[in-house]
C-alpha cells in the first residue's frame, strides 16, 4: 500500500503544457520527482510479489538484478540509437514514424515483462528514452499526445470504472471507511510533499499548488499496483475498491486544483519581463569581402564559448540599389565560402543575407532580429 501512495501518474500534465508552463521549476522538478518515484514503487512492488511467493533469496536477487540490468541497457541505450537511425532514414514518412514509436513502446513493455517487472514500467522507459529524439513541437508529438489523450487515456479510465464493483460499497461500513482513509491519505501525503517543497525551494504560493496537482493523480503505477497485490491475494477486494475510487477522486482533485493554478501561473508568466541573462551567446561576424572573411571567420572561432550550442552568424548586407541583384549572386557565393571555411573549424554557421539602404542599417536589424549577443568588428568597403 505505501508502494501505491507512493507512485503517481502526470494525468493533469496536458492541462500545464496547454497553458504553456512546462519550462516551469515547479512542473519540472514534478515531472523528475514523477520518474523516480513511480520507477522505486514499480520496483518496490517487484520485489514484493517475489517475496509473498517465497522466492526472496539471493538467487532472486541476482536474477531480478542482471534482468533488471539487461533491460536498462536494451531500453535506455539501444532503443536510442535504433531510433535515430530510424528517424534518419526514414525522415519523411510521418505515419511510420508514429507506428515506430508505439512498436517501441509496446516491446519496452514486452520486455520489462521478461524481466520479471511490470509492463508499465518498460512504457515508461521507453518515453524517457525516445524522448530527446523528439522535438515537443514537432507534427510526431502532436500526433502521440493525440492518440494518448483522444484514446489512451478515455480507454484507461474506462477500465478503471469497469473494476468498480458498486454493491460492495452497500454491504457494509468497512469498504466506505477503507475507501475514505485510502483518499485521505493520499491527498493529505501529496499535499505534504508539495508544501514542503514549496517551502524548501522558495516557491511561490501558486507553484506548490501547482505542484500537488500535478502529483495527486493516483492512476497507472497504483492501479497496477493494487490489482497485482489482489492477484496475488495481499489485497483484499475493499482495497481494491478502495483504490479505484481513490483514483477518481484524486484525479478530479488534481485536474481542478492544476486547471487553477495553471491559469494563474501563466498569468504571471506573461506580465513578467524576459530574462536578458538566459539569452545564449550568439556571434555575428559582418562579410564585406573575400580577403577578410578568413579572419574574422578564425576570430569568431576564437572568441566563441567553447560550450556554446549556438552557431556563428556570418553577414553580407547588400545596398538596396540597381546593382542590388547582381550583388546578391556574388554574395551568395562568398556566404557559401565562408560556410565551407566555417566547417572545415568544426563550426556551425548560419549564414545571412540583407538587402538595406545601409549597411549599418542591415547589421543593426540582424542584431535585433537574431538577438546577436557579440559582433565581430570589421573594416567595411
Amino acid at each position: 500500500m505505501a508502494s501505491m501512495f507512493a507512485s503517481h501518474t502526470l494525468l493533469a500534465y496536458p492541462i500545464a503544457s496547454r497553458l504553456g508552463i512546462t519550462k516551469n521549476k515547479a512542473v519540472n522538478i514534478t515531472v523528475g520527482c514523477t520518474i523516480i518515484t513511480d520507477t522505486a514503487a514499480l520496483l518496490v512492488l517487484a520485489v514484493i510479489t517475489g517475496a509473498n511467493s517465497g522466492e526472496l533469496n539471493n538467487q532472486f536477487w541476482i536474477r531480478l538484478g542482471v534482468s533488471l540490468a539487461v533491460f536498462s541497457f536494451i531500453v535506455l541505450w539501444l532503443f536510442p540509437r535504433i531510433a535515430r537511425w530510424f528517424f534518419k532514414n526514414y525522415e519523411t514518412d510521418g505515419i511510420a514514424h508514429f507506428i515506430f514509436v508505439l512498436a517501441m513502446v509496446f516491446l519496452a513493455a514486452f520486455i520489462a515483462e521478461l524481466a520479471g517487472v511490470e509492463p508499465i514500467i518498460g512504457a515508461f522507459l521507453a518515453g524517457l528514452s525516445l524522448n530527446p529524439l523528439i522535438p515537443h513541437t514537432s507534427p510526431l508529438m502532436n500526433r502521440i499526445e493525440f492518440v494518448g489523450n483522444a484514446l489512451f487515456i478515455p480507454f484507461f479510465l474506462i477500465g478503471v470504472g469497469m473494476l468498480v464493483d458498486l454493491r460492495v460499497l452497500f454491504m457494509g461500513p468497512e469498504a466506505l471507511i477503507v475507501a475514505g482513509s485510502m483518499i485521505v491519505v493520499a491527498t493529505v501525503a501529496k499535499w505534504s510533499a508539495a508544501f514542503l517543497s514549496q517551502k524548501i525551494f522558495k516557491f511561490t504560493k501558486t507553484e506548490g499548488q501547482l505542484m500537488f496537482g500535478l502529483s495527486n493523480a493516483q492512476a497507472a503505477a497504483t492501479l497496477a499496483a493494487v490489482l497485482v497485490g489482489f492477484r496475488i491475494g495481499l489485497l483484499n477486494e475493499n482495497v481494491l475498491n478502495g483504490t479505484i475510487l481513490m483514483i477518481l477522486v484524486t484525479c478530479i482533485i488534481s485536474s481542478v486544483v492544476t486547471e487553477k493554478a495553471a491559469v494563474k501561473q501563466a498569468i504571471i508568466d506573461n506580465e513578467q519581463t524576459a530574462d536578458q541573462s538566459e539569452i545564449p551567446e550568439r556571434i555575428l561576424v559582418p562579410i564585406a569581402n573575400a580577403d577578410t572573411m578568413e579572419q574574422l571567420i578564425d576570430l569568431a572561432v576564437l572568441v566563441k564559448n567553447p560550450k556554446s550550442v549556438e552557431p556563428i552568424y556570418p553577414l553580407m548586407v547588400i545596398k538596396d540599389d540597381v546593382q542590388s541583384k547582381e550583388k546578391l549572386l556574388e554574395s551568395d557565393k562568398l556566404m557559401q565560402k565562408a560556410k565551407h571555411y566555417a566547417a572545415a573549424t568544426a563550426t556551425d554557421v548560419d549564414v545571412l543575407t540583407r538587402v538595406d539602404l545601409s549597411v549599418t542599417n542591415g547589421i543593426v536589424r540582424a542584431i535585433k532580429d537574431r538577438m546577436i549577443t557579440e559582433v565581430v568588428p570589421a573594416p567595411w568597403e
